[in-house]
């Protein structure tokens, strides 16, 4: 997946654990918003 171009936020991943244990891929995705930048 893109990362976001101005901080360089992307997407983690990792294990999700079930109440037994099992464990799952998961990711986590970064909470980007659009916003307007003056330069």
């Amino acid at each position: 997946m893109a990362k976001c171009e101005v901080c360089g936020k992307g997407v983690s991943f990792g294990k999700k654990y079930s109440h037994s244990h099992i464990r799952t891929n998961r990711q986590w995705k970064p909470n980007v918003q659009r916003v307007k930048v003056v330069v």
